[in-house]
């Protein structure tokens, strides 16, 4: 394939004319693309980076599928002319002329058969593009019961059972379940593009604003929780229940099916089947998908209309889709990535807000069981085997034995016995895995690698767990999680390399409280299938601080050579006086700026942060944002200001509102703190504004946008750095001390509390500043920050244009001055001190 890594002389479509910052990032993610390189992509919130990365991509990918498409015609009229020459020269050639035949015939073949895998591939290629026109121009499509092509074929095989296998691993032809078979497609590169399930409707919203939005076939993946319209499953609530649920229900519909066909059921009351899960209405709902760009929200509509299935007919689209959109773990994770049917070889990934990547893989890759789970496993497991004793081949109950006595020791790790138990011993244990199998008694790992294999091709799990599901007369007795389940989860951890990994042995004081958890050291040993198989990846952020500590964990040590990294980072759209970074090293009082453990919870410490505030607020129109670095100390400030009065002052210039404990009551929060700011902008009482007291880490430091008003100034109070006496990361750090080499004189374990700690700083004050005639001011509360080796782990575009101020007034005289460059009306603020 001929390389065009520039779309010289000729601009990317945009739907408004790009920044130029934006024109750099598209060219040189085309150039990444198109070289397969692995690419660092930084580009900071508010500059428009979605809209950057699907026009980029999807330029690319248009212009690659139309040079596929020259070079197949170009071999295809190759191909047939030298058919055609040989033909001629095979007339032309006497009897009697000594021609070695057997190669003559082979070569003759070799080019035939080219020709027509040719053939065969464009014609495949332009069906597919009729069919999809078709679907754009609204054409009606009849579904016949039999269908004969090769794609409704292929449809078909989709949503088969896999008999053989099933009766083979367990001989109980009864709890047979529906298994969603792999689809193999040869379909020519497309892109992925992976991030939460929050933010997928936000990015297929910006390709629907996109010029490529009607000619583009994309598909929006999610779990079944997200994307089941079926009522009666969507009540259960947690995703494993919905899960175990929804196979019972395929289950069932299969032995209606062999019931209609003359088979004999067995007597008992008619069982429930899904009636979205129907082949016929899946495919059209497919096709329909195909044919138009849809987030979640639109596809549970669309399968509420079409009475189908928006789970499975989104799998049903991803052969064909040229953009399939999708969460962190369904591609990041390989068992779930190969359970959804998603092919990475020769593919493009892209997998935005890509700042957390590390943690994100560590985090699906570690696995935990409480002593409750291991115990409720152990009972469900037992009864299944007594239930189907008769009827289980010998080789099944020898497996279903081995992995009971596997549970036997998790459970005697932990001190119980797997009937009851309570013990006395308290504390946390960190071990290597190999240490934590022979204290269990079950350090055989060709058990594991056994018990794997057996896992997978019987399912056993998902039998135990839908078996208890249908025989659990109160639902408040199903754990929210399936128990077989999750130590399946943990089985599967354990078979990780013994330097990879570690296992903390946590004891509560009672069996039931307490765990195991299996934590992943190495993120890089589960990305690297994923760099290795994808033509290209792209890692992309509001802020990849610091790159090179990513590049060497997670890229280096999965084996990426240094030629096959791009890095992009470009500064924001705003002008320079629109932003106005402060650190500061001392209060009004003169009071030390420095929140460490020890002086943060002094009275005088808590009184100089609430005349900081009260400064800011008297001077600052609208929201002010401020974040704490914990709960715990958020709760101990505003206690000691309630006791002080200095809650009441700011009250007096800024409605006050907090952080909600619960999830569901963020958007109320939020919209009652719009409309207060709102309110106060548009009447002339004596209040500015509101001040919203926030967390790093919590509900509001991530995805959540203050722009204009709502944030015209962040504080950000103290350094969140993460707790050092975690057992966990002190062993993270351990790990990462031996195996990554030091930098500048600090060890990679220093590195990684520092990168903690700034990426949550990044993080939240990133809120503010969502576009180009935006405006806002940051305090960074802590004279640490001053310190260059912290400074250079801020975002560029704020690094460069921050100042620290070893005094108060100063920065306060800043923080007039910026309100009156915007055109503001004068100040009348107050100094407090």
């Amino acid at each position: 394939v001929s390389c065009l890594t520039q779309r010289i002389g000729e601009q990317f479509p945009f739907p408004y004319q790009p920044y130029n910052i934006q024109e750099e990032f598209m060219q040189a993610l085309y150039s990444a693309l198109d070289k397969g390189k692995v690419g660092i992509f930084e580009s900071p919130t508010g500059t428009g980076k979605s809209l950057s990365l699907i026009c980029g991509a999807l330029s690319w990918l248009t212009d690659y599928e139309e040079r596929k498409r020259q070079e197949a015609a170009a071999l295809l009229q190759e191909g047939e002319a030298a058919l055609s020459t040989n033909a001629a020269q095979s007339s032309a050639v006497s009897s009697s002329a000594e021609l070695d035949w057997i190669t003559d015939f082979v070569q003759k073949k070799a080019e035939h058969d080219l020709v027509s895998k040719l053939k065969e591939e464009e014609l495949k290629r332009k069906k597919r593009e009729e069919r999809l026109e078709m679907i754009r121009n609204n054409v009606q499509l009849k579904y016949a019961v039999k269908r004969k092509s090769y794609e409704e074929d292929e449809a078909f095989k989709l949503l088969q059972l896999s008999k053989e296998e099933q009766v083979e691993a367990t001989g109980d032809q009864e709890d047979e379940e529906l298994i969603i078979a792999e689809y193999e497609s040869d379909d020519e590169s497309k892109i992925k593009s992976s991030r939460t399930h929050s933010q997928l409707a936000q990015f297929v919203h910006e390709v629907q604003k996109s010029p490529f939005s009607k000619d583009i076939s994309v598909v929006t993946l999610g779990s079944r929780q997200n994307l089941c319209i079926n009522e009666e499953v969507r009540q259960l609530g947690s995703i494993q229940r919905i899960n175990d649920r929804c196979m019972e229900m395929q289950k069932n519909k299969h032995e209606k099916h062999h019931h209609e066909e003359g088979v004999k059921r067995k007597r008992g009351p008619a069982k429930s089947v899904c009636p979205y899960n129907k082949a016929s209405a899946l495919q059209q709902m497919r096709d329909v998908v195909l044919g138009a760009v849809h987030d979640i929200e639109q596809l549970l509509k669309l399968g509420r209309e079409t009475h189908s299935c928006p789970y499975y007919s989104t799998r049903l689209a991803i052969p064909p889709a040229q953009l399939v959109v999708l969460p962190y773990q369904m591609v990041l994770h390989e068992a779930t990535r190969r359970a959804a049917g998603v092919q990475l070889k020769g593919q493009v990934l892209i997998i935005d807000e890509a700042h957390n990547l590390s943690d994100t893989l560590s985090c699906i890759h570690s696995a935990e069981l409480s002593g409750a789970q291991l115990c409720c496993a152990h009972s469900q497991l037992s009864q299944y085997a007594d239930r189907y004793k008769s009827r289980l081949k010998a080789k099944n109950l020898m497996y279903i034995k081995q992995i009971l006595f596997v549970i036997e020791g998790l459970v005697r790790v932990l001190g119980g016995e797997h009937k009851s138990g309570f013990f006395v011993l308290l504390g946390t244990e960190m071990l290597t895995i190999n240490n934590f199998l022979f204290k269990a008694q079950i350090d055989n790992i060709n058990l594991f690698k056994v018990l794997q294999r057996y896992f997978e091709k019987s399912m056993i799990s998902r039998k135990v767990s839908v078996i208890y599901l249908i025989h659990t007369k109160t639902t408040e007795k199903v754990l929210s999680a399936s128990p077989m389940m999750q130590v399946e989860g943990f089985f599967m951890a354990l078979t990780n390399s013994n330097t990879d990994g570690r296992v903390v042995v946590h004891k509560q004081g009672s069996l039931s409280e307490s765990s195991v958890k299996f934590l992943l050291l190495n993120p890089a040993v589960h990305f690297a299938q994923v760099l290795e198989e994808c033509r290209a990846v792209i890692i992309a952020g509001g802020t990849m601080q610091p790159v090179s500590d990513f590049k060497q964990e997670l890229l280096f040590s999965a084996g990426v050579g240094e030629e096959r990294i791009t890095e992009f980072s470009c500064g924001h759209v705003i002008p320079p006086e629109n932003i106005l970074p402060l650190v500061l090293c001392s209060g009004p009082s003169g009071q030390e700026l420095e929140f460490t453990f020890q002086n943060r919870d002094t009275p005088r410490m808590m009184d100089e942060t609430g005349r900081i505030l009260s400064n800011i607020c008297n001077v600052v129109p609208g929201g002010v944002v401020c974040f704490f670095p914990s709960y715990d100390y958020s709760k101990r400030i505003i206690s000691h200001w309630e006791a002080s009065g200095t809650l009441t002052r700011l009250a007096n210039k800024k409605k006050i509102f907090q952080e909600p404990k619960k999830a569901n009551q963020v958007e109320q929060v939020l919209n009652e703190f719009s409309r207060c700011i709102q309110r106060c902008s548009a009447d002339c009482s004596g209040l500015t504004g509101a001040l919203l007291f926030s967390v790093v880490g919590g509900k509001m430091s991530e995805g959540i946008n203050f722009s204009d008003d709502l944030g015209r100034c962040v504080v950000m109070v103290g350094m969140p750095y993460p707790n050092i006496k975690s057992p966990e990361l002190q062993e993270k750090m351990s790990y990462l001390d031996k195996h990554l080499p030091h930098s500048q004189g600090r060890s990679p374990g220093q590195a990684l509390i520092e990168n903690i700690c700034m990426k949550a700083v990044n993080q939240s004050i990133g809120r503010a500043i969502r576009h180009r005639g935006d405006y806002s001011s940051v305090v960074l509360c802590d004279r640490r920050y001053s310190r260059p080796a912290t400074l250079s782990k801020l975002p560029t575009w704020i690094k460069d244009r921050t100042t620290t101020h070893t005094t108060f007034g100063p920065a306060f005289a800043a923080l007039r001055k910026v309100r009156n460059i915007t055109g503001s009306a004068e100040l009348l603020g107050k100094l407090y001190f």
